[in-house]
């Protein structure tokens, strides 16, 4: 069984640098500006022979009303209610600030388990701020430093207790053959989709993993730029299992100057350039501008499946922001010919399983191989209704056979007597043949010609 366990406590006391050395890699943004963790973020770990679930949160501040930090505090609140234990962490540098004695007193009246970490103790001048902290209430401090590992054998032994071995089953990962392609080519069925939500910042993208969700998991509001990092949720859809990213916004690289920003958009981009599927999450009231369309020409060049989601369709002028979407994609998101559009509103879920089940169809397609029989029967089809140009010399390119090298995305070779003549004029009308003939809208693919062997080259 896995120990969930909450990291708590102030803003930049450490605990993104104490979620990062648990996880075992640099998941969640770290900087020295207070206040960078917003949503709560989980991730597996593993301290020894514990298996963890790690739960990052944002840093409490007293706060009155809506504003962002209540709603910070309401995630925080609930990392707490879901853990088995919280980790409270203390910056033993500053020593205890009066935020720490509040939350100290607002977590026991939560009534969860809670082991004290004196973090920042890389020295020795932090002995008086550890004796301090035993007001606090929660037992012995631990001397910790999450930076550089201090303290983590004390850490698994305050854990341990609270960690009991499980006779259920582990669950086992498919072994994946690299001899067997058809059965990797089957095995994909089975995994997660990795889904991420991207677009432009203050167009919905957290309210529509909420909605999707069903739970208001992801910190949501009316100020631009509320999500900071990229954040996975694990979720299942109608049997299908999706690990579902919620992802900061994406400015025009010009306009970003902040380094926070910076780490937000390179955060965001290795996301969605990890990802399976991408939606593309548009405004009905500005639908594919430049930066909208710089975001989906560069998950397309990164491989990825592409779905297109207009929301706040309740509040549109539908037919003038239909009529934009439709030139936008014919004049100048070309490579995406047949990317599915689907118009939703978040906030009322609606247009949420016509979504979903354009996300399943891309995906399908994103895996897909062509039996040889039908592709090689579409390639000499092709060939005899509109036949290669001539190439040097006036000669003819002789085009001979079509394989499929690789899925996700779908990839082919065209051997050739002479590929270096072929003009890209033609490979782009084989491409667009191939997706209209075999139902490939949506995805990347990719034709490349190669050389075939002279079966008469070392005969003399």
């Amino acid at each position: 069984m896995s120990l969930k366990v909450a990291i708590i406590g102030r803003p930049n006391v450490g605990k993104s640098t104490l979620f990062n050395r648990l996880v075992g890699r640099k998941v969640a943004i770290v900087h020295d500006k207070p206040g960078v963790t917003r949503d709560r973020r989980e991730a597996p770990a593993k301290l020894r022979d514990m298996a963890l679930t790690i739960i990052d949160t944002a840093g409490y501040e007293y706060a009155k009303d809506d504003s962002i930090e209540k709603r910070m505090w309401e995630q925080t609140q609930r990392a707490i209610q879901d853990a088995d234990v919280c980790l409270f962490l203390f910056d033993a540098r500053d020593g205890l600030q009066p935020y720490d004695e509040h939350f100290a007193q607002l977590l026991r009246q939560m009534h969860k388990p809670v082991v004290l970490l004196a973090n920042k103790c890389e020295g020795k001048m932090q002995e008086d701020s550890i004796g301090e902290a035993y007001k606090l209430g929660f037992g012995q401090p631990i001397p910790f430093s999450a930076e550089h590992g201090l303290g983590m054998q004390d850490l698994y032994d305050a854990l341990r207790q609270y960690y009991h071995t499980a006779d259920e089953e582990k669950p086992t990962t498919p072994q994946i053959s690299d001899e067997a392609e058809d059965d990797e080519d089957e095995a994909w069925k089975s995994r997660p989709i990795q889904l991420a939500i991207v677009g432009r910042p203050n167009v919905g993208k957290s309210t529509l993993v909420n909605a999707l969700l069903n739970d208001e998991r992801m910190l949501t509001g009316p100020e631009a730029g509320m999500t900071r990092d990229a954040i996975t949720t694990a979720w299942e859809y109608q049997g299908r299992k999706i690990n579902l990213v919620d992802t900061a916004g994406l400015r025009k690289q010009a306009k970003v100057s902040d380094s926070l920003e910076k780490l937000s958009a390179a955060n965001t981009k290795r996301a969605a350039f990890l990802a399976q599927v991408v939606i593309l999450v548009l405004d009905a009231d500005a639908v594919l501008d430049k930066q909208d369309l710089t975001i989906a020409r560069q998950v397309l060049e990164e491989g990825r499946a592409l779905v297109i989601a207009v929301n706040k369709w309740d509040i549109a002028n539908r037919k003038e922001a239909l009529d934009q979407l439709n030139y936008k994609l014919r004049t100048s998101l070309t490579q995406a010919e047949g990317v599915p559009t689907v118009t939703v509103s978040a906030l009322k879920k609606e247009g949420l399983d016509k979504l979903m089940r354009a996300v399943f169809k891309v995906y399908d397609r994103w895996n897909m191989r062509i039996p040889t029989a039908p592709l090689n029967k579409w390639f000499a089809d092709v060939l005899d209704n509109n036949p290669p140009p001539l190439g040097k010399n006036n000669r003819r390119i002789k085009l001979r056979y079509i394989t499929q090298a690789k899925t996700r995305p779908p990839a082919f070779f065209i051997f050739s007597s002479n590929p270096e003549g072929l003009p890209d004029s033609y490979l782009r009308y084989l491409l667009n043949d191939l997706r209209k003939t075999f139902d490939l809208g949506g995805i990347p693919l990719r034709i490349t010609t190669r050389k075939g062997n002279n079966p008469y080259q070392d005969k003399k």
